[in-house]
């Protein structure tokens, strides 16, 4: 299926691995030129080896001032972004015993200000312009708390309101910012979950995924993919009205308005 994406410049954080990398695969079929971006270069290199044309950049957009030279580059050698595809970051579960301070300073620093970073490095030029997209990968445990997850969550539920107030702010400039929110879907990142989750129910982590799955409506997780088709989709001119949007993807696991 065609979507219009042929040419246009895409730049997905976290595009190394899980979700991200299933993103820029998607992209890729659909003829669009990507860049993937990714604090660890080895990762990077991975990830470039299996996608053909991707251009990679190591960045680590926990700092603020990298988000601006990350898109010089990819604007230096692709062109103007056209489309952010939003999935760097991911905090650290802990048990609620095992929580400190800091574990909630990491917890934005990791998933919140790297997609604001990214955001307020591609944003400008896209006003300027009057076109572009932005789809932000979130999360479920910003709607629905997760006691080993409560920092992630927070930040979750931070990007959820930047992402509806931004929406605002810049559709009259003809940008639309729309975010997804997976639930637990089969990456490397859902292991180590399950593994925090089988410390604190004195089990196993293959129990804990069998348990897991049975108990969501369509009786299993996510893949990457799954979670990648739907932001094709979103950066599409198929979904030209949408905008401020976040869409639950979780299998029907929160039945919740």
């Amino acid at each position: 299926m065609k979507l219009g994406l042929e040419r246009k410049v895409v730049l997905v954080t976290g595009g190394s691995k899980g979700i991200g990398l299933a993103c820029a695969q998607a992209f890729l079929a659909e003829g669009a030129q990507v860049a993937i971006a990714s604090r660890s270069r080895e990762n990077l290199e991975r990830a470039a080896a299996t996608l053909d044309g991707v251009l990679s950049v190591p960045a680590d957009l926990a700092l603020a001032d990298a988000g601006p030279l990350l898109v010089q580059e990819v604007e230096g050698k692709l062109g103007p972004v056209d489309v952010l595809i939003n999935s760097a970051g991911a905090a650290k579960r802990y048990l609620p015993e095992d929580l400190e301070a800091q574990s909630w300073h990491a917890a934005m620093d990791a998933k919140y200000f790297t997609y604001i970073h990214a955001m307020q490095a591609v944003l400008p030029g896209m006003a300027a312009r009057g076109a572009g997209n932005v789809v932000n990968i979130i999360g479920m445990g910003g709607k629905v708390a997760n006691l080993i997850h409560l920092p992630g969550g927070a930040a979750n539920s931070a990007l959820m309101l930047a992402t509806v107030g931004l929406a605002q702010v810049y559709g009259p400039k003809g940008i639309r910012i729309n975010a997804i929110n997976p639930g637990a879907t089969l990456t490397e990142r859902l292991k180590e979950r399950l593994a925090v989750e089988a410390k604190a129910r004195n089990t196993t982590a293959d129990e804990v995924l069998a348990q897991g799955q049975a108990r969501v409506p369509l009786r299993r997780y996510a893949t990457p993919e799954d979670v990648a088709n739907v932001a094709l989709f979103l950066a599409s001119a198929s979904a030209s009205y949408v905008t401020g949007a976040i869409i639950p993807m979780d299998g029907g696991s929160n039945p919740v308005v």
